[in-house]
């Protein structure tokens, strides 16, 4: 089972995000930072950035269900198209083939299937319609490519993350050691003073 094997291009490389992921800017200069109009003080600071980090932790959450989803979807997407690619074959030969299908979670039934030219396709949202063989196996396969470049996509989306995970985190870590380090000097000009 092939599920993805994917090079990024040009085009995806220049992309940060395909999901519209907002990028994390990282702190170079935290004195500067800190006189920015929105920094208040240390603890409006640290609460925007673990803010920022839950943020992206949600959106790391829903991108690892979209790609669970994908990857349970392209082997039943497979399936379909072998499924039909069979039956294009048998209707060629003019002979019933015997197979089971799966009825509900763990439980088949057995059918044996005369040759036709049409299917019908599950879409989802409680709707099914019927096609041809020939167009079917052509919706199929584009569904099968659909999936695999949103997969490609998401896997994208979720490295972009892990950088904005660690870019968060080094900023969180930096203006917490800035604020030990001035109430450290504040004390030390506290204490020189008596």
């Amino acid at each position: 089972m092939l599920l993805l094997s994917r090079t990024m291009t040009d085009q995806d490389k220049k992309v940060k995000s395909y999901g519209g992921i907002p990028e994390a800017v990282f702190v170079d200069d935290v004195d500067k930072y800190m006189t920015l109009p929105d920094n208040e003080s240390i603890e409006t600071v640290l609460k925007k950035l673990d803010e920022e980090h839950n943020k992206y932790k949600f959106m790391e959450y829903s991108l690892i269900a979209k790609r669970r989803r994908l990857k349970e979807q392209i082997p039943d997407l497979e399936r379909s198209l072998q499924m039909i690619n069979l039956m294009k074959k048998n209707k060629e030969n003019d002979n019933a083939f015997d197979t089971q299908f799966l009825l509900s979670n763990h439980l088949y039934m057995k059918a044996s299937i005369p040759p036709t030219n049409k299917v019908c396709l599950w879409l989802g949202a409680n709707v099914m319609l019927e096609y041809n063989l020939e167009d079917a196996s052509a919706l199929v396969q584009r569904n099968i490519e659909a999936a695999k470049k949103n997969l490609g996509y998401i896997e994208h989306d979720l490295d972009f993350l892990r950088d904005q995970f660690t870019t968060t985190e080094v900023n969180m870590a930096r203006v917490y050691n800035w604020d030990v380090k001035r109430r450290n000097q504040l004390k030390m000009k506290s204490n020189a003073v008596d």
